[in-house]
C-alpha cells in the first residue's frame, strides 16, 4: 500500500519526516495525474490531502471519492485552520446521531 500526502510545503514537512511520499505545492494538473496513475495501476493507497485541494476542481479527487475501493483520500486541515477544522465524517455523525455523540468541542 502506498501512503502519500499532498498540500502546502509547510504542512508536508511533517509527513516527509515520517517517510511519507509528499507532493508539496504541486499544481492541480500534477495532483490529478498522480491520482489518475494510481487508479490506472489499480494501486492501493492512503492519501492525506490538504482540505483546500479536496475542494479544488481536481477531477480525479471527485472520481476517487465516488469510486471507493482501494484508494482512500483523507482530508487534513490547513495549518492556519486547525482550531476551526471539523472533518466531514464528524459532521455526518453529528447530523445522524446528535452532537453529544462525539463529545464535540465545536460549540454544540
Amino acid at each position: 500500500m502506498k501512503i502519500l500526502a499532498m498540500g502546502s510545503s509547510a504542512l508536508m514537512d511533517g509527513f516527509a519526516l515520517l517517510g511519507i511520499k509528499t507532493y508539496a505545492d504541486e499544481s492541480v494538473e500534477v495532483i490529478n495525474n498522480v491520482l489518475a496513475e494510481l487508479k490506472r495501476n489499480h494501486e492501493r493507497a492512503l492519501i492525506f490531502m490538504q482540505q483546500d485541494l479536496i475542494h479544488a476542481q481536481i477531477p480525479m479527487v471527485r472520481q476517487l471519492q465516488n469510486y471507493g475501493g482501494s484508494i482512500l483520500i483523507c482530508e487534513i486541515p490547513d495549518l492556519h485552520q486547525v482550531d476551526q477544522y471539523q472533518p466531514a465524517v464528524e459532521k455526518l455523525i453529528e447530523k445522524v446521531l446528535g452532537a453529544s455523540t462525539l463529545g464535540s468541542g465545536h460549540g454544540h
